[in-house]
């Protein structure tokens, strides 16, 4: 059964909407990468002055995660944020023309990826995740572009014809989209051929999902993944496509971070560098009480340092701890059981577990009061 879209223009206006589109894409690429970055980010810190509500949403995040950071550097680490999302945007805009058989070294490096070669250069089937930190989209096309099957679920554009470009262009590079609404039917024949399946795993999954520790605070994390893996007995691999930035990675490197942020690249747009932070083993799990558990809470922790790597360049805009579980909308504490599975965690210490549970009464008695 096909879904049904949320936003559905008439058929006699997709196309039209689908050349007003295309033309703004086009209008935003005349000029060269760089002069289109520096319009963007001008644009960022507007919207940001402009849409107060977000941006504070954005400056709570950053203290949920990072408690000790002072106020004045999460306000200019939510700035840099929201210039990163509309570089992002750029770049995005650029990808299919900048990064090709002959062109993509002049923009990514290739990182740390020694732990994920076996599994990519086996022939068999992988799960490939990241999260909203770094440039998401490059990941994937940049693998697939090297030669590594890859496929990655998407949610469809609501406009078809939109939708059909974005698929061709990603596509013509060997980066396979899939519906996430088809990936249930499909996932079998192509975990049978050996394909590499890229998810972005950091959004909240609702109160159903399964909290996990995330940042010292439980977030509902989808189960999909976990089960996936333990289904077809395969590994995930956890990459990022983080930006490079002259005050981190070495150019101007005797500035220091006193002019921290994208406000202060000089260097030439578009650089990333990819690495891979963990590679989750299917042995690492068979002997896990909670193999579920173990593997959600695993790739949360590698999601987490993916954002400690790189805190200006995370979509800090989704609501991560929105969902909250049972025992806090009964305000009831941290259950033992769970309390216990989380003590488990090899990376976990006795003040991560003090502050999961202060952040579990802290969140139950504001649903209390709600």
């Amino acid at each position: 059964m096909k879904r049904k879209r949320k936003f559905a223009l008439p058929r006699w206006l997709q196309t039209p909407a689908y050349l007003a589109m295309r033309s703004l894409i086009a209008a935003a690429m005349t000029g060269d990468v760089e002069t289109d970055v520096r319009a963007a980010r001008i644009l960022a810190r507007r919207y940001a002055a402009l849409e107060k509500g977000r941006f504070r949403r954005t400056m709570d995040a950053l203290g949920v995660a990072f408690p000790d950071m002072p106020e004045e550097e999460r306000r200019r680490r939510a700035l840099d944020a929201y210039e990163h999302l509309f570089t992002l945007a750029v770049e995005v805009a650029h990808t299919p023309r900048l990064i090709t058989h002959d062109s993509w070294a002049n923009h990514v490096r290739l990182g740390d990826l020694a732990s994920a070669l076996p599994t990519l250069l086996s022939g068999g089937p992988a799960i490939l995740i990241t999260g909203h930190c770094g440039n998401w989209e490059l990941l994937g096309y940049v693998l697939a572009l090297l030669g590594f099957p890859m496929h990655a679920l998407y949610r469809p554009l609501d406009l078809p014809p939109l939708d059909a470009w974005v698929r061709r262009t990603r596509e013509r590079r060997g980066l396979m989209l899939i519906d996430k609404f088809e990936a249930v039917r499909q996932m079998p024949e192509l975990m049978r051929r050996g394909a590499h399946i890229g998810f972005i795993a950091d959004q909240n999954a609702g109160d159903r999902g399964l909290f996990v520790p995330f940042f010292n605070r439980l977030a509902s994390t989808y189960k999909t993944i976990g089960l996936m893996a333990m289904r077809y007995g395969v590994p995930i691999i956890c990459g990022q496509a983080r930006r490079l930035v002259p005050w981190r990675d070495g150019a101007d490197a005797a500035e220091g971070q006193a002019g921290a942020g994208l406000a202060s690249f000089h260097g030439e747009a578009f650089r990333y560098r990819l690495d891979v932070l963990d590679v989750i083993e299917p042995r690492d799990w068979q002997d896990q009480p909670d193999p579920l558990f173990y593997i959600s809470a695993r790739y949360r922790r590698s999601l987490e340092n993916m954002v400690r790597r790189a805190p200006e360049q995370n979509l800090w805009l989704h609501r991560y701890w929105k969902s909250r579980p049972r025992h806090e909308h009964l305000g009831r504490p941290l259950p033992g059981a769970l309390r216990e599975k989380i003590r488990a965690l090899p990376w976990i210490t006795e003040d991560d577990v003090a502050r999961i549970e202060e952040w579990t009464l802290r969140d139950g008695a504001a649903l209390q009061k709600a």
